[in-house]
């Protein structure tokens, strides 16, 4: 019998809380992410009012220096679990972070590419379109910033926009009174189709339409994620070949292209729409037993690559104060974990991910005990959800099922 009857998990994309032991084998330009300290040095920079995460022990987190304006809650008066978690795979990317949380461990790195994508791929892109794609926009760049450089002579040309970014990605953006939809959707499944593999390897290729007129352009909602499957079996395919409900809030379904996954909810746009949503799944009927996986992704898409140290701490907040809404929805034999995939330190150099420890809270209105767990490894928790539900585990991670009182 489980222990839970469900298990929530809220991965606050890329909230991070301190350099990784390894962290100076990554790095962010010509820096390594050995000083990066994404909520350490939010903290320092902006005034955080966390005061729920704070009963769960987020203050408590072992750390050189603790959290500025965190409340150091006494043991005896937490209300959760916390600890640190840290991460194995070699990348520090989206896709390496989540399917390790699963239960992999991804020791070939995702492709990145930092000096643009190689003329081999785009003149085969290019033959299979028949649109020829702007050169100069072929670098790491802002997604809102490329339409605004080069949304007018697309409109003019009809030409691709291809860019990509730190993380392993290929990104199309196509005005769609331009590109239609299932147009660039077409050319993106293409790209997807050729980059499985070496020498590419892309981890995800993201249609980007947009609409408007120049000066004033705006991304729609029908972005669309083309990803690899997992490169193994993980905790959500013993949980879906089990019978068990897998419910999937953002982009978790486009994360794990799919796989594991039995009811996906769908996008969201916002962090709050996140919550929203998960909430509303929280409430569903038939939703009795099972697992939810939620991704909330503008901490690091909106704040994090853009270094917007303010936007960020305001959104953890944001998401602080709707963690009682989220425990209201929750059963009486529910457990609510919250945690991350990686670092983005607003304060560091560059814009790419940091290499950091992750959060772990944990919170059951079942929990009759509190504390702070030993510090472990970012399987844990798929090693946690599998003993929960009495599934087969991955040969990575340590349950703390049984440290949850």
């Amino acid at each position: 019998m489980s222990k839970f009857n469900r298990i929530h998990l809220v991965v606050m994309d890329s909230v991070g809380i301190g350099a990784a032991p390894d962290a100076a084998e990554f790095f962010n330009h010509d820096a390594n992410d050995t000083q990066s300290d994404t909520l350490g040095h939010i903290s320092e920079h902006f005034a955080l009012n966390v005061p729920n995460m704070a009963k769960l022990g987020l203050g408590r987190i072992p750390r050189d220096k603790a959290l500025v304006g965190v409340e150091q809650v006494a043991t005896d008066q937490l209300t959760g679990y916390a600890t640190k978690l840290e991460e194995v795979s070699r990348g520090k990317d989206t896709m390496t972070g989540h399917w390790e949380i699963m239960g992999l461990n991804i020791q070939v790195p995702f492709r990145v590419f930092p000096e643009g994508y190689p003329e081999d791929l785009l003149e085969k892109i290019e033959a299979f379109s028949g649109r020829k794609i702007i050169r100069e926009a072929n670098i790491p760049y802002s997604g809102t910033a490329v339409i605004d450089d080069f949304g007018a002579r697309q409109m003019a040309t009809g030409e691709l926009i291809i860019y990509t970014s730190a993380d392993p990605v290929l990104q199309i953006a196509a005005h769609e009174d331009i590109i239609p939809l299932e147009e660039l959707y077409k050319i993106c499944e293409y790209v997807r189709s050729i980059t499985l593999d070496d020498p590419y390897m892309i981890g995800r290729i993201i249609a980007r339409p947009y609409v408007g007129t120049p000066g004033n352009f705006t991304r729609t909602p029908n972005r669309h994620d083309y990803a690899l499957s997992p490169f193994g079996h993980t905790v959500l395919d013993s949980l879906n070949e089990a019978g068990v409900g897998v419910y999937s809030v953002g982009k978790i379904n486009d994360i794990f292209n799919g796989v594991g996954i039995n009811h996906d909810m769908g996008h969201t746009a916002s962090n709050m729409a996140g919550v929203d949503r998960l909430i509303e799944t929280l409430k569903l009927p038939d939703f009795e037993t099972g697992f939810s996986f939620t991704n909330l992704v503008d901490f690091d898409a909106l704040f994090g690559h853009r270094r917007d140290v303010a936007g960020y701490g305001n959104a953890i907040n944001e998401f602080d104060a709707r963690l009682p809404e989220i425990y209201d929805a929750m059963g009486d034999k529910d457990l609510l974990l919250i945690t991350a995939d990686h670092g983005n330190d607003p304060t560091y150099v560059g814009t790419d991910h940091t290499r950091e420890y992750v959060p772990l809270l944990a919170y059951s209105k079942a929990f009759t005990g509190q504390g702070v767990l030993k510090v472990g490894h970012y399987a844990d928790i798929s090693a946690t959800v599998a003993e929960n539900f009495g599934v087969a585990a991955t040969e990575n991670g340590q349950s703390f099922l049984g440290d949850l009182k």
